[in-house]
């Protein structure tokens, strides 16, 4: 196990101590593969954005070594045209289960790699990954639409899906931003990523209209706060708006209303997105809150339904749920590499449109 000592920075009262801490980052290295992947846990598949996040969470912990083995999991198997499928069995990159190519999964390898550097200040590493950043960003690109929306994603033949997303728009732009950053920090400036990233946030913050309809997701309410389209007063005001309707009070947020279903990613990301706007002490409130799905090993179940037979659902301990614990404790902790990343105030905010 990791020793407590490396995890200090990772408590938070109520919510961790540091051998709690300790003790769910070695169950992530425990669901890691040798060749660097991490599936959702042994036996399960691997999605490129879950990967990301967990790996985000291991440098968030100090493990470097075993994040950056994740993200050159990524530069290895990258597709030709940038891109990753959307679920590999158990990390074996010879096995894809979804042959689908999902925009904000690829965009997210900008974020889990700025997140890097700027935890291990390693340019040799922005160096090795710049080629992966760079096509996946370009395939992401490829499929944004006149009006700065983000098709969600091209099909197994090829076929592009030019509906949006609002959630993995807003992921997106938190990418493009992240994106941004290191092609500034390698002085390679990307003019057209600058257009791309103020359309998209332009599309986020005005234009619902643009996305289907999925306002059922909680992920919907706050992704435009936590992808940093949405901020100061409007951010305030659109988590307000639904609070009631999304957050139980002492168990965590709904996935989907009115299904009786917390999750704790939902919960975690939520938190991540009050901290972003300075809304701290319900963040804490809302990680305690799902204190109940922690597990004996130190991992999170995903989710419990609290009517009917109140059980936990489905019954998977994932890693990518840990790694969103791990990530908004490390927010709310003053991590400098995850408040950059998740705060927003040093990453380049694109250009925005001349019209609307």
């Amino acid at each position: 196990m990791t020793f407590p000592e490396r995890t200090e920075h990772l408590t938070l009262p109520g919510v961790l101590t540091a051998e709690q801490a300790a003790e769910t980052v070695a169950g992530i290295l425990a669901a890691q593969r040798g060749s660097g992947a991490i599936p959702w846990f042994r036996g399960h598949h691997l999605d490129p954005w879950d990967h990301t996040e967990a790996a985000m969470a291991l440098d968030a912990a100090g493990e470097h070594e075993a994040a950056a083995r994740a993200y050159d999991w990524l530069a290895r198997h990258q597709n030709a045209d940038g891109s990753w499928y959307a679920a590999y069995h158990d990390g074996d990159a010879d096995r894809p289960t979804d042959l689908g190519r999902e925009t904000n999964f690829c965009a997210y390898l900008a974020v889990g790699v700025w997140h890097h550097y700027l935890s291990t200040g390693d340019e040799a590493f922005l160096d090795r990954m710049w080629p992966a950043v760079y096509a996946a960003v370009e395939f992401v690109l490829r499929l944004q639409q006149p009006g700065g929306q983000i098709g969600w994603k091209r099909e197994a033949d090829g076929t592009p899906v030019t509906d949006a997303l609002l959630t993995g728009s807003s992921s997106v732009h938190q990418a493009l931003r992240c994106a941004l950053a290191i092609a500034e920090a390698r002085e390679e400036p990307q003019p057209d990523w600058e257009l791309a990233t103020g359309a998209l946030a332009h599309a986020v913050a005005r234009h619902p209209e643009r996305f289907l309809d999925k306002d059922r997701y909680s992920m919907d309410w706050y992704y435009p706060v936590l992808g940093g389209a949405v901020t100061g007063a409007a951010a305030r005001e659109r988590i307000d708006a639904r609070w009631d309707e999304f957050v139980v009070p002492g168990l965590g947020v709904r996935c989907v209303v009115p299904n009786p279903w917390v999750t704790g990613g939902e919960s975690c990301e939520l938190a991540l997105a009050l901290w972003a706007i300075g809304e701290s002490d319900r963040a804490v409130d809302v990680l305690r809150s799902i204190g109940h799905l922690r597990a004996e090993g130190g991992m999170y179940w995903t989710g419990y339904v609290f009517e009917g037979e109140r059980a936990f659902w489905p019954e998977e301990l994932t890693t990518w749920t840990a790694g969103s614990l791990l990530l908004a404790v490390a927010a709310l902790g003053g991590d400098e590499a995850t408040t950059a990343v998740f705060g927003g105030e040093r990453l380049p905010r694109g250009l925005a449109p001349d019209c609307c």
